[in-house]
């Protein structure tokens, strides 16, 4: 995938195995149950696009099993896990300035990889000239300006610190233009490429301990940008980091939405 230069959550941090590890634990399983619905099984040819972590496509190889296969893609090759085994193959893919790897897919699969495209559109269009006509398109990303805070019960100190470096994080994705309110406009932009039968629906976990996980690993990532920007100091940070470990913090994410259609 094509990123502006500087993103933000850079995948070669050495958090950033934790960073993957704490959205496996809140959004596979949604993930999951939207795949089971869509029908994945023994023999569909699956490609999974923007692979990150390794749980989505080890779950999918399981159930294509040896008959099927699964093509797991990233524009950055630190992301792509080595050694893979078949059914999967591993492969560094621009999803805008190139063509797919392959065609007639049963699925396309992508998460959390379109908010950082700038030509969405064009890479949605990728996506769908991959499929085979029925096949399965399964779009999700989050959508921070849907549900902008942290801690939606703002009711004290630490709350409202937390709110603070939230409004932050989302102004350094901003400035490195990143889109925002994304999650929202997938329906209609996979009816705009074409698939039928349109759906959507969104996932809010609020006071999950992957929240405080995801918030820990986020906020150690981007601490020096904070203080650079002068969003945050770095007692401001400690005192954050120490409140989330706490565990007095009542955390939550922005809506993760997931769309799905089908290729006429």
């Amino acid at each position: 995938m094509t990123r502006t230069d500087g993103y933000l959550l850079d995948n070669r941090h050495t958090e950033a195995a934790e960073h993957f590890s704490a959205f496996a634990a809140l959004f596979d399983p949604t993930t999951f149950q939207h795949l089971e619905a869509l029908g994945v099984g023994s023999g569909w040819r699956c490609w999974e696009v923007g692979a990150g972590g390794i749980s989505v496509v080890s779950w999918l190889a399981k159930k294509v099993g040896p008959t099927g296969r699964v093509v797991a893609t990233d524009a950055d090759p630190a992301r792509l896990f080595p050694a893979p085994r078949p059914p999967v193959r591993m492969l560094v893919h621009d999803l805008v300035a190139q063509e797919p790897p392959g065609d007639g897919f049963d699925l396309v699969h992508a998460r959390l990889a379109l908010v950082h495209v700038p030509d969405r559109e064009r890479a949605l269009r990728t996506m769908v000239k991959a499929l085979r006509p029925g096949g399965r398109l399964l779009v999700e990303d989050a959508d921070p300006s849907l549900q902008p805070l942290l801690c939606p019960d703002e009711y004290g100190s630490e709350q409202q610190l937390a709110n603070r470096l939230r409004q932050g994080f989302r102004r350094l994705l901003a400035d490195r233009g990143t889109e925002l309110p994304c999650g929202r406009t997938l329906p209609r932009l996979l009816r705009e490429a074409g698939l039928t039968r349109v759906q959507a629906d969104a996932y809010f976990p609020i006071a999950a301990p992957a929240c405080a996980a995801l918030e820990s690993v986020t906020i150690r990532q981007i601490r020096d940008q904070l203080v650079a920007a002068g969003l945050a100091t770095e007692q401001d940070i400690n005192r954050h980091l120490t409140n989330v470990t706490s565990g007095v913090l009542d955390l939550t994410t922005a809506p993760m939405i997931s769309a799905w259609g089908r290729k006429p």
